[in-house]
């Protein structure tokens, strides 16, 4: 059963739903029913947090006490490219660095509906290559991301690979949403158990995404058609009550038929980016101990956190 904690965000998109289900409401736009979302994350203890210029894109460094400096964490939030913020993800992705022991790099790009894609490509890779021009080696990186933070992570690697960059040595996704086609069975099996993303949501913030003329298969839109050979090993973690979970679930396949090393975690009875309630939640903390133990040896990071 799922914990007391893990229900609180539940309750929040509840809130979300009702809210855009009032004719009557003041706020409009779909970033404002966000606002408080960050406050379901306990503040990680030990962490300084450090705004900074990423080759022009908004950042955020997350450094833990006694973390290796030369190990980075590039940290993309979620929002449905509409929403999400360095300030409503900066606890989430303190708590990835701790758990991992290395510096996190938290960046935000240009959101919908004024800007459309690639706009937000764009800046993610700016600042990927910003990270590159600092110095720190490919290999001492890998990247984490939630929802569409999670689309862009791998849609960033593909677009440092087509521009001959070193990629990162690995993909921590949660929630992944990558299918621009909202074509997954799950958007009607768990269509009684996700509280907010619902089919037509999602159908509304992919026409926020695409409104530039984007088709929904473009591989950098849409991950599903792109050619994963040769990209980082992924790890997915899925709550089992998304209607998203398809998403994770053809991601995980179309990896493996590109012989990518991918991992897949789907957590029962929890919510789209449930990892939104670490330092709360035991199922939150637990997500983000396995990404971290998964993700250390493969920075070169020995020893446990714990």
């Amino acid at each position: 059963m799922a914990s007391v904690q893990s229900a609180a965000l539940k309750e929040l998109y509840q809130v979300w739903t009702a809210e855009l289900n009032n004719p009557n409401r003041i706020r409009q736009e779909s970033r404002d029913t966000t606002d408080h979302w960050g406050d379901l994350t306990a503040e990680p203890r030990g962490v300084d947090y450090i705004e900074t210029d990423a080759g022009g894109v908004p950042a955020m460094w997350a450094i833990p006490k006694d973390s290796a400096e030369d190990r980075v964490i590039f940290c993309l939030h979620g929002g449905g490219f509409v929403s999400g913020s360095l300030y409503t993800h900066r606890k989430l992705f303190g708590h990835f660095a701790k758990a991992i022991g290395a510096r996190a790099l938290i960046a935000t790009y240009r959101h919908t509906p004024e800007h459309a894609h690639p706009a937000q490509l764009e800046d993610t890779t700016t600042a990927y290559r910003w990270l590159l021009d600092q110095g720190i080696v490919a290999t001492h990186m890998a990247l984490a991301g939630d929802s569409c933070g999670a689309n862009l992570a791998i849609t960033t690697m593909l677009r440092a690979r087509a521009l001959g960059l070193p990629t990162a040595v690995a993909l921590m996704l949660m929630s992944p949403w990558v299918d621009m086609e909202v074509s997954g069975q799950t958007y009607e099996t768990n269509k009684a158990t996700d509280a907010f993303f619902y089919r037509e949501v999602v159908q509304g913030l992919v026409g926020m995404f695409l409104a530039g003329g984007g088709s929904p298969h473009d591989p950098l839109a849409n991950p599903l058609y792109a050619d994963l050979t040769g990209l980082p090993p992924m790890y997915i973690q899925v709550g089992g009550d998304e209607t998203l979970l398809d998403d994770s679930r053809m991601l995980e396949q179309h990896g493996l038929n590109a012989g990518v090393d991918v991992r897949l975690d789907i957590f029962p009875e929890q919510q789209h980016t449930f990892h939104m309630a670490a330092g709360r939640a035991p199922e939150a903390d637990d997500a983000i101990r396995r990404f971290a133990d998964w993700v250390r040896p493969k920075l070169g990071l020995t020893g446990d956190r714990n």
